[in-house]
């Protein structure tokens, strides 16, 4: 099983939340700071807010809702698997060896 780490997370409004993250092997950037007093606890502040880290895959979710309305369905359903890193932000992820955009059209009779 992979060493667990937790990152620090911002949102723009200076909210602060913490997330439980797979330690990447020979991580560098910034070092965890120790955050309980006998220093078992360490969290690793992200690289950038929440907020920047989701604005990342607006580009990659504009260009499948551009494609899609070419067929012009009345309903279009995208899910996906997002991971969260301290360094990267968001990272669209697997649970296997290939990544999976599950897409769902629908048209209605009118």
């Amino acid at each position: 099983m992979a060493e667990k780490q937790l990152v620090e997370f911002a949102l723009e409004d200076g909210t602060k939340f913490f997330v439980e993250v797979e330690k990447p092997a020979g991580q560098t950037g910034i070092p965890p700071k120790p955050v309980s007093r006998d220093g078992d606890l360490a969290v690793t502040p992200a690289s950038k807010t929440f907020d920047k880290a989701l604005n990342d895959i607006k580009p990659v979710l504009a260009t499948v809702v551009s494609k899609l309305k070419d067929i012009s369905p009345n309903e279009t359903e995208v899910k996906f698997g997002l991971k969260l890193a301290a360094n990267a932000g968001v990272i669209f992820t697997s649970l296997g060896s290939e990544l999976t955009f599950e897409i769902t059209v629908k048209w209605s009779k009118e």
